[in-house]
């Protein structure tokens, strides 16, 4: 099935990944019709929205203008159709505004970090540079104008309609919570037989959209999945052609890990970016091995 794209955009989103974890999940025995499933780093919510886990969704994120956002599709307080007669308004004043649109998208800004509109938030996210999510200090939006010609084309208004009309069947489909909190007291929630997915930001790669993340906060996500009796997948970067992850040999090597090469656009420039491993660490075993055997003959492969 098509992975489900979510209606917000970041760096980092695990969109092309989705198939891979849920092969993991598939593979590991847990009963997907009562597992519920524990999220403590929703972010866009791509891995969530297309998980085969059928029972309670308990979600979290420190980063509130997300947990506003998805709320108020599960409120019916935004839908599709809000949503296009937002953005169609706004798209016109963008492009009437000075300095190719870049005043206008100032004005929104400011006006965001005043009132934190979730239509505000989903304008700054497709208007900013490059797909990026990223705050100040004092939790101020804090991204350049992408000055991209015909920013919000119509085809463009529709996409973004139709992923929260999906997103919106999804939440009415299930029993989701969407929680602004720290990731321990997510991962409290998680019961024997659930399952907690962690893409939590990556350690020495870069800073996390919302908040900061050091080796304290690595350790005490360790520490609260190592003594959960649930299940837990972790996404991490293995290494890449310049280092290795550090907290794999110091944390994650004692579980269960599978690797995958993963092609990041996070830079502003093509020679910027580059080829990361990923790595899915898991407390289970799988049921089915030939993943385990491509992913070494992957990791051969790049030796």
């Amino acid at each position: 099935m098509p992975v489900v794209a979510p209606p917000i955009k970041s760096q980092g989103i695990k969109t092309k990944l989705v198939p891979w974890i849920n092969d993991i999940i598939l593979k590991s025995g847990i009963n997907t019709e009562l597992a519920n499933w524990i999220e403590p780093f929703f972010g866009t919510g791509v891995v969530g929205f297309n998980s085969p886990i059928k029972g309670n969704h308990i979600v979290g994120d420190t980063n509130p203008h997300l947990m506003n956002l998805y709320n108020g599709i599960k409120d019916g307080n935004i839908n599709q159709n809000n949503m296009r007669t937002y953005l169609e308004h706004e798209s016109k004043l963008l492009e009437t505004a000075a300095e190719n649109g870049y005043e206008y998208y100032r004005e929104v800004k400011n006006r965001f970090n005043r009132e934190h509109s979730s239509f505000d938030f989903i304008f700054l996210s497709r208007a900013g540079f490059n797909g990026m999510m990223r705050f100040n200090k004092k939790g101020d939006w804090n991204i350049p104008f992408c000055q991209k010609p015909n920013r919000f084309a119509p085809a463009y208004i529709t996409k973004i309609c139709n992923q929260v009309a999906n997103v919106e069947r999804i939440i009415r489909g299930g029993n989701w919570q969407f929680l602004n909190q720290g990731f321990l007291d997510t991962i409290a929630m998680a019961q024997e037989g659930d399952i907690i997915y962690c893409d939590p930001p990556y350690y020495g790669r870069y800073v996390d959209y919302y908040n900061g993340w050091k080796e304290e906060d690595e350790e005490a996500l360790y520490s609260a999945l190592l003594m959960s009796p649930a299940h837990f997948i972790l996404s991490t970067w293995h290494h890449n052609e310049f280092r290795e992850n550090e907290m794999m040999e110091r944390f994650w090597n004692q579980f269960n890990v599978v690797t995958q090469e993963h092609f990041y656009h996070s830079g502003g420039h093509i020679e910027n970016r580059h080829p990361m491993v990923e790595a899915l660490v898991f407390n289970f075993e799988l049921k089915d091995t030939p993943v385990l055997q491509q992913d070494l003959e992957l990791e051969l492969a790049l030796a």
